[in-house]
């Protein structure tokens, strides 16, 4: 699906893409003020979204690059993408480009790179002589696809009970520990989609670490861009890496490819952008956060979905969920833009079941529109049957319930054992849409036939 001769343009000159290292004759401007991680200046004339470079003392020590956040009068306020060591009084500020942004293309394919264009992975970053430089597109709504095509993802309980339409965008949300990550692994490695951009935000570096070379591996990589920005990293460097994220995605959706974007976490974006909006001045609402955060999220979250040509994005983002029940604004913010979610049971973690979906939490509202009659019966059926046994657990585990008052609900106790089966997944083991459908329609017409 990706030819990398339709991604190269043949001219050198991007008008839509101001190069990083373009040699431009902007004034330079002394700095004003540093409280914490935010740097004012006067005498600068530059947008929003604008990258500056503020000078060290230290003439061996590179330039601070650093992005505009904000304004007020004559006053530039900046929050930097890295430490702001070596900065003193005397430092200045230039304006490097009026827009943020880096050459994305084919290239990029199998690497791991920062929210600049940095590579990660050891390995030095080729760039063709003729990239596609992408800025995003943003759809009008009226003008994108309908969907109408499942995506297999090789999970079985999400193939077979919460299927995915091409272009749908989900939540996964749950606590801390009960197996985010290896999923996310296991949809990378699994899926059939032609190309899989994963943004990890705010991970702790042993576990991004892990993350690459345990539940992604080389097999996972190879169809896949990771743009990771550690929880050390600056507020704007991770709020980048979700942006980033959804321009590589867009980019590959415009050439006609099926993307799987999966981005870890929302959480730590909002966290991100709240400490850039209390630091420029925004009062904390809810939890917290100021009110950008309640804006940026969902124009976020608006950018994936199918396109107007062939391509699609789908899109996963987790959450995580401070109360495992998931009561926070963000989850809330989560279920109120996206089309479905995946939630993730503590109890099953516990109890050995991974991945540990929660069917009786989760849905995918789009699941309709591109299952048939055939495969909507099944997964209608399991759920109900997973969901009567966890409306009746506390009877039935203190032995209050007597078999035969209810014969669905002897069903659904008999066939229990074989339902857990079907969930749990190892993290090398594929399930294709087909197997899925198969082991479901097996659970339950041996529950309708005496068990």
């Amino acid at each position: 699906m990706i030819d990398s001769a339709a991604t190269e343009h043949e001219s050198s000159a991007d008008e839509n893409w101001p190069q990083l290292d373009s040699p431009q004759a902007w004034r330079w401007a002394k700095i004003r003020h540093v409280s914490g991680h935010l740097v004012e200046c006067n005498g600068l004339q530059a947008p929003m979204g604008a990258m500056c470079e503020i000078e060290t003392d230290d003439p061996e020590a590179p330039n601070v690059p650093a992005e505009v956040v904000a304004f007020s009068d004559q006053t530039l306020k900046l929050i930097p993408f890295s430490d702001t060591v070596g900065v003193s009084r005397e430092s200045r500020i230039r304006l490097v480009n009026r827009r943020v942004g880096l050459p994305i293309g084919p290239h990029l394919l199998g690497r791991v790179i920062d929210p600049l264009g940095n590579p990660l992975d050891g390995q030095p970053l080729a760039h063709p002589r003729f990239t596609a430089h992408f800025f995003g597109r943003s759809i009008p709504a009226l003008q994108r696809k309908p969907v109408k095509t499942p995506l297999d993802v090789g999970v079985r309980a999400i193939n077979g009970v919460l299927t995915l339409a091409k272009g749908q965008r989900v939540g996964l949300i749950a606590g801390s520990g009960v197996g985010k990550s290896t999923l996310l692994g296991m949809m990378t490695q699994h899926t059939v989609a032609d190309v899989v951009v994963l943004a990890l935000v705010g991970e702790r570096g042993r576990e991004a670490g892990e993350f690459l070379a345990e539940s992604l591996g080389p097999e996972g990589l190879r169809k896949a861009v990771v743009i990771l920005a550690t929880s050390d990293c600056a507020s704007v460097m991770r709020r980048q890496a979700a942006e980033v994220a959804h321009l590589v995605a867009e980019y590959f959706r415009d050439q006609g490819n099926d993307v799987l974007l999966l981005c870890d976490s929302l959480t730590r974006i909002a966290h991100a952008q709240r400490e850039i909006g209390l630091a420029t001045g925004e009062p904390p609402t809810n939890k917290g956060y100021p009110p950008s955060v309640f804006s940026d999220l969902p124009k976020l979250i608006e950018r994936g979905g199918p396109g107007d040509g062939e391509g699609s994005i789908t899109s996963v983002y987790t959450v995580l969920s401070e109360h495992d029940e998931g009561m926070d604004p963000i989850v809330e913010v989560a279920r109120a833009s996206l089309d479905g979610q995946i939630m993730l049971s503590r109890e099953l973690a516990d109890s050995g079941v991974y991945p540990a979906i929660n069917l009786r939490g989760s849905i995918s509202r789009l699941a309709s529109k591109v299952l048939g009659a055939h495969e909507i019966k099944m997964a209608t059926d399991f759920r109900r049957l997973w969901s009567l046994y966890e409306a009746n657990r506390d009877l039935i585990m203190v032995g209050a319930y007597e078999q035969g008052t209810d014969p669905e609900l002897d069903t659904a106790i008999a066939i229990r054992p074989m339902m857990l089966e079907f969930l749990r997944q190892g993290a090398d083991e594929s399930c294709s849409m087909d197997q899925a459908i198969a082991a479901m329609s097996q659970i339950i017409a041996r529950g309708q036939h005496g068990h």
